[in-house]
């Protein structure tokens, strides 16, 4: 009777193991399936989004003679990475040695849940190629089956959890099952790696391994072709694989260049595309509309992830990475979507946020693809980014019969009566009011009331009046050290308090920078950031705006770092989200880097300014990694060759970054038509660059003035309906006055046109539903005109 030899379990896990991801490289069309590999051609992270998690964490090769010498792929330096056609995102990536040369070609099938990898192996005729795969089905990495099995007589390597399956299978030219020994075992105790490590050669044949952190192993012919197929069982999934390795890799290619191109074809380059913009520009931009379209979900039409990859994931744990929704980074990218033409995606993209919109007329910091909540935090753009994703749709005649009435009023509810404040900025770090929020949620203010009309757009209207004419109460600073050393009058602050609303004060109060060993303790009045650009960008303020100018010079002095690739920006100064500066990756703590993403954002303002924005768009060119993808952040300090960082190009951070994408396709097409493409309609229309002009004050529970310039009303603002009983000059001339329903809110609105400079008005609420009252006073004092 033969015993299966099963595993050893592991007692720890070596290093190795791990994902550095650096550069997405496809998807098939039409597929379920996302996949990318890392800059050394390991493919990492393959995705099944119908279960919203990945399924390996690692798959690479090892090449080695059976003789003591042995060399594992990611550890050599980067391969050559070429593509055909930069249309079709289908790599070819050589890696050299000085004893052989290992070409890899890859093709997702477009019609199986299949990775097909071509490989060839030329030089030292005594050397065999290995693979060696890291399987995470289900959402317990640490809880998967392996085995060796057979299947119809074809030796396959199979993982399993639940109801999700892997099975790994391997052709030859001829067609013949090629798979020869054959390993299974427990990550960082007894999978391949361990054994080369430990014996120099393949001397493991484990039968079966797990529950675990499993790991998958075979020795492959010198050239031939592999097939990573997923499926509902690994039966089902070894029945995908065979079935693409018998269609054959040339054919599945064919098929899958077809589709790119037809879908290319779909969505042409305006006329003066090619006469406009350098050649190495148009490539990163067919490069990035093939990243917007590899990184949609297939069972979820219209859910992009951030990112195929994990933010230094060679030293990361992380279940989520990058490979979640953000309604901002989806929105963001489909403004780009609908520049390109391709509305159809945009519109999934909206129908899909409506789908996930929360009760209360939110959306999640961030989900699995499926909608399942990650991370808990708040961000009240993420909220107005949806209904600027419908006003550009209708804008451009292609909202259709897409029911957005519903989803527009809950998050102009939400916007109504949580802003202006935020609780996370778009870094997801600090709370309080931030102008790139506020910006958003004005126009998504405006651009709402312009889909309902009615009562609505006159409650949206009036508080996105409101809150355009307080920006720089709230958000500028004026005489403090900062704008005296760069000689100017003032500037606009990275975020502020909420105290602001209350108090002038809360611009010196402390802002924690989360991500830094050691909080420089920096007052709101001394952090900059490049948030306010997004005032510009809407139509909020001109380009000429004082307050902008000044605010750019600074912002330029302070986060702007020259590099071989060209001038980049920082989020904020003091920001720790880097690498260390020894180049060890990001650990909670480290170094800000320079974002490609914020190129694009300075070339959009100085595209409005009326400057060229060609140099920005060929600096975000210049800036791609090997394989021609945006990082998150760059490197900008001295080069370290060992870890890979030199100036100017890709750190360890996330790459690619869709948003980053999105936002050079935009700034192409902007560039092309002379402004920003993303710009609100309405919100354009209604304030052209200027501050509008107001006579009111707005009073709420969470806002209370204490003055009110002469000739102003007093309008209140609250959730439920109320009575103000008011009077003037000490409680004299006493009067109620109740509320109106305005369907965001109800409003009451104190006739104290009248009243004249060093009079003032008294008031108390009374709840209209139970008869209680808010138990507090309140006093205003009327001040001179306001200017």
């Amino acid at each position: 009777m033969n015993t299966v030899q099963k595993a050893p379990v592991a007692q720890w896990r070596h290093p190795v193991w791990s994902t550095a991801q650096k550069s997405c490289v496809g998807t098939a069309l039409g597929s379920s399936k996302l996949w990318f590999t890392t800059g050394s051609g390991i493919i990492t992270e393959v995705f099944y989004p119908r279960i919203d998690i990945p399924q390996i964490r690692d798959l690479g090769f090892i090449i080695a003679d059976d003789q003591g010498f042995w060399q594992e792929l990611k550890t050599l330096p980067e391969p050559a990475v070429e593509l055909d056609d930069p249309h079709v995102p289908q790599p070819i990536i050589r890696h050299h040695h000085e004893r052989f040369d290992f070409t890899l070609k890859i093709c997702a099938d477009p019609d199986r849940d299949v990775l097909l990898i071509d490989f060839q192996l030329e030089g030292d005729a005594g050397l065999q190629p290995y693979l060696l795969c890291s399987a995470r089905l289900g959402e317990d990495a640490e809880n998967n089956c392996a085995w060796v099995g057979n299947w119809e007589g074809r030796q396959v390597l199979w993982a399993e959890q639940g109801p999700f399956g892997l099975a790994l299978a391997c052709r030859n030219a001829e067609g013949y099952a090629a798979l020869q020994r054959c390993s299974v075992g427990e990550v960082g105790a007894s999978d391949l790696w361990q054994d080369f490590h430990a014996h120099g050669r393949m001397s493991w044949e484990y039968q079966e391994a797990g529950p675990g952190e499993v790991a998958l192993a075979g020795q492959m012919p010198r050239q031939g072709t592999l097939a990573l197929g997923l499926g509902s069982s690994k039966e089902a999934a070894a029945t995908n694989a065979w079935s693409a390795l018998a269609n054959g890799f040339t054919a599945t290619k064919s098929r899958y260049t077809d589709l790119w191109l037809a879908w290319h074809k779909k969505h042409p380059r305006p006329r003066n595309f090619a006469s406009k913009l350098p050649d190495v520009a148009q490539t990163l931009y067919a490069r990035s509309s093939n990243i917007l379209k590899v990184h949609e979900d297939r069972t979820f039409p219209g859910a992009l992830v951030a990112s195929l990859s994990v933010p230094w994931g060679e030293a990361s744990t992380s279940r989520g990475g990058y490979h979640l929704v953000w309604s901002r980074d989806l929105v963001e990218s489909a403004g780009a979507l609908v520049a390109m033409g391709a509305t159809e995606e945009a519109r999934q993209v909206l129908t899909y946020l409506i789908s996930t919109q929360q009760a209360d007329g939110h959306w999640l910091q961030n989900q699995w693809l499926g909608g399942k909540p990650f991370w808990q935090g708040v961000q009240l753009d993420e909220t107005g980014f949806p209904i600027l994703l419908a006003a550009l749709l209708k804008q451009h005649k292609v909202l259709g019969d897409v029911a957005v009435h519903d989803m527009v009023r809950r998050a102009l509810h939400f916007i109504a009566h949580e802003g202006p404040v935020t609780g996370q900025d778009r870094w997801e770090e600090d709370g309080g009011v931030n102008p790139f929020t506020l910006a958003v949620a004005i126009a998504a203010l405006v651009e709402g009331a312009e889909l309902l009309g009615g009562k609505t757009a006159d409650y949206a209207l009036m508080l996105a009046d409101y809150w355009n004419a307080r920006l720089e109460d709230w958000t500028f600073v004026k005489d403090t050290d900062l704008a005296k050393k760069y000689q100017v009058p003032g500037y606009f602050v990275r975020i502020t308090p909420e105290d602001v609303l209350i108090q002038d004060g809360a611009k010196d109060e402390w802002v924690l920078i989360k991500n830094r060993a050691h909080d420089p303790h920096l007052p709101a009045c001394d952090q900059i950031a490049n948030d306010f650009l997004q005032l510009v960008r809407y139509g909020l303020r001109s380009a000429e705006d004082p307050h902008i100018v000044a605010s750019v010079r600074i912002m330029d002095a302070l986060l702007k770092s020259d590099t071989p690739s060209g001038p980049v920006w920082h989020r904020y100064n003091g920001d720790g989200y880097g690498e260390h500066r020894d180049g060890s990756p990001f650990d909670g703590t480290g170094v800000g880097r320079g974002w490609p993403l914020l190129v694009g954002e300075r070339g959009h303002y100085a595209l409005s300014a009326g400057e060229d924005a060609l140099p920005y768009i060929n600096a975000m060119a210049a800036m791609t990694g090997k394989g021609g993808l945006l990082p998150e952040q760059i490197w900008e300090s001295d080069p370290i060759p060992e870890k890979g960082l030199a100036p100017g190009h890709p750190s360890g951070s996330a790459m690619p970054l869709v948003w980053a994408h999105g936002e050079y396709i935009k700034l192409c097409h902007s560039y092309i038509k002379g402004e920003p493409v993303d710009r609100p309609a309405a919100t354009w229309k209604r304030y052209q660059g200027k501050k509008p002009a107001i006579a009111y004050r707005l009073w709420r529970l969470r806002q209370r003035p204490r003055q009110l310039p002469a000739s102003q009303e007093l309008r209140v603002l609250l959730r439920a309906p109320f009575t103000v009983h008011w009077g003037i000059n000490g409680w004299q001339e006493v009067q109620d006055l109740h509320s109106e329903d305005w369907e965001l809110g109800h409003v009451a609105i104190l006739p104290l046109g009248s009243l004249s400079e060093g009079e003032s008005v008294q008031f108390t609420i009374r709840w209209q539903d139970s008869g209680d009252w808010l138990g507090e006073d309140f006093h205003l004092d009327i001040t001179g005109v306001a200017s």
